[in-house]
């Protein structure tokens, strides 16, 4: 969803929300088939702008929009 930089480094953020956690916490989505779609787009990304040697992470922003909490999992995967 958001592609970063941050502190030198790049990151590649899923947003996912939930009303309630009756299905599971948003996190829970970013199965292994998504995490792999995420990675292939970081890989296109990096070789398509041309970056090299740049620290990469990959973090999920989960929102619970019920209570209006947001939960950051900083390098999620």
């Amino acid at each position: 969803d958001l592609i970063v930089k941050l502190n030198g480094e790049l990151v590649f953020v899923e947003v996912k929300s939930r009303s309630n956690i009756n299905y599971g916490y948003p996190a829970e989505s970013v199965n292994y088939n998504k995490r792999r779609k995420i990675v292939n787009v970081a890989k296109f990304y990096i070789l398509e702008n041309c970056l090299h040697n740049i620290s990469i992470r990959f973090d999920v922003i989960e929102i619970y929009l019920k209570n209006n909490k947001v939960n950051h999992i900083i390098n999620a995967f």
